[in-house]
C-alpha cells in the first residue's frame, strides 16, 4: 500500500495509453485496470499529496486530495461526436481550498500527447473576470510588474484563446499590452514535462520550481479577488 510519497510513475505509464488509445474499449480497460492502478492512478494520486506538502512548506496556499483533485479517466461522451470511452491523459488540480471549484490553481496534466503542468485563473466567472480586467486597466502598473516578474522566472502569460476584439466597455484602452490582456479569457503560464522525467521523484521538484516562479501570477490574482493565500 502505497505511504502517498511518490516516487515516479511506473515504467508502463505511456505504453498503457497508447494501448488504450488503440482498443477504446471497457473489456480491456478492466482487463488492464491492475496496470492502470499500479503505473498511472496510483502514482498520480502520490504525486497530488507530495506536492501539497510541497506547496505547503513554500507557503503557495494550493492543495489538493488524493481522490478529489483527480479527474476521470473516463471520457463524457453524452454530447460528443466522438464517442471514444477514455481520455488519452490524467489530470489533477490543486486549488486553495482543495477543490475544484476555485481560481487560481495549479494543473497537472500527464498524457499520450504531451505532458505539461499550469498555472492558471481559468475561464473566470464573469464578475471575476471583470474584475481581473478592470485592475489590468485601473491599475496597470502592478499588472505589468507581474508580467515582468514572470519574465523573469522564465514564464509568459499564455495568449492562446484570446478575444478578437476588445470587450465592451474597454475600447478606450489604448496600450498594446494593456489591449491584449483585457482581451484573454484565461491567465495562464504554462511548463512543458519531459515524459522522461516523469519516472522519478525529480518531478516533484520540477513542479515545486514551475510553481514558485508563477508565484507572480498567483498573488496578483489573489489581490484582485481579495482572498489572501490560505496556510
Amino acid at each position: 500500500m502505497s505511504d502517498g510519497t511518490f516516487r515516479g510513475f511506473g515504467p508502463k505509464a505511456m505504453p498503457f495509453f497508447k494501448a488504450l488509445d488503440f482498443h477504446q474499449s471497457r473489456e480491456w480497460f478492466w482487463e488492464n485496470r491492475a496496470l492502470y492502478d499500479s503505473d498511472l492512478y496510483e502514482p498520480f494520486c502520490d504525486l497530488v499529496e507530495t506536492l501539497t506538502q510541497r506547496f505547503a512548506a513554500a507557503g503557495l496556499g494550493l492543495r489538493g486530495d488524493r481522490k478529489k483533485s483527480m479527474f476521470r479517466i473516463n471520457r463524457d461522451v453524452r454530447f460528443a461526436k466522438d464517442k471514444r470511452p477514455y481520455n488519452r491523459h490524467l489530470s489533477a488540480i490543486l486549488s486553495p481550498d482543495g477543490t475544484k471549484m476555485e481560481q487560481g490553481v495549479f494543473y497537472v496534466h500527464i498524457g499520450l500527447e504531451r505532458c505539461f503542468a499550469g498555472v492558471a485563473w481559468w475561464s473566470p466567472q464573469p464578475a471575476l473576470l471583470l474584475a481581473i480586467r478592470r485592475a489590468i486597466e485601473t491599475k496597470p502598473e502592478k499588472f505589468r510588474a507581474m508580467v515582468k516578474a514572470l519574465a523573469r522566472n522564465g514564464l509568459a502569460l499564455d495568449t492562446d484563446g484570446c478575444m478578437k476584439r476588445t470587450p465592451r466597455g474597454f475600447e478606450h484602452v489604448a496600450q498594446a499590452d494593456l489591449v491584449a490582456a483585457i482581451r484573454n479569457r484565461h491567465f495562464v503560464v504554462r511548463h512543458t514535462i519531459d515524459p522522461a522525467i516523469i519516472h522519478g521523484p525529480a518531478l516533484v521538484d520540477e513542479l515545486v520550481d514551475f510553481t514558485i516562479r508563477a508565484r507572480p501570477l498567483l498573488d496578483w490574482g489573489r489581490a484582485i479577488e481579495g482572498k489572501p493565500a490560505k496556510d
